[in-house]
């Protein structure tokens, strides 16, 4: 099946140029996405060597207060791989909304389709997601501000494995 080029061929050279144009919008978003989806998974990943860590230490750690302290380090960490893992969850919807957005759009344009609520929908849920996923992330950031400001001074041994990671 061929394309139906000639749909383009009757359009005129500005048509194409802001059909182009309005595209890169979602392009933009998508790479902005996918830079925060990399921060997120870099970030999570730090996390989770550090309760990998605080476990191995928690073994080793004899007396009760050392104990109780790395406890709540490494619930208030496992607090912080959840909120992670729901920002990544709706980086993830933003990045298939905007693709589903700028498919839309090529779609409309090739079949001469009306696609405002489909572009308006899927662009607006790629925002939604964009901002729930920003607001999961603030949520990591309080989660670490907040441990470092409570728990207290950690054992010798886990601020020193700390340094490791």
């Amino acid at each position: 099946m061929a394309l139906p080029l000639s749909v383009l061929a009757t359009d005129s050279a500005g048509d194409v140029a802001h059909l182009i144009e309005t595209a890169l919008t979602p392009v933009f978003l998508l790479s902005g996405v996918g830079t925060l989806l990399n921060l997120f998974n870099t970030r999570s990943a730090r996390v989770s060597d550090q309760i990998e860590k605080a476990t191995d230490l928690l073994d080793d750690e004899l007396n009760k207060s050392g104990r109780k302290n790395l406890n709540k380090h490494i619930r208030r960490l496992r607090y912080r791989i959840m909120v992670l893992d729901v920002s990544i969850m709706f980086g993830g919807i933003a990045g298939a909304a905007t693709c589903g957005a700028a498919f839309v759009l090529f779609l409309g344009s090739v079949r001469d389709a009306s696609i405002a609520l489909w572009l308006v929908g899927l662009f607006g849920a790629a925002l939604l997601a964009t901002v729930a996923a920003l607001a999961a992330f603030i949520g990591d950031c309080f989660l670490s501000w907040t441990s470092l400001r409570t728990d207290g001074p950690l054992p010798k041994s886990v601020r020193q494995s700390a340094k490791n990671i």
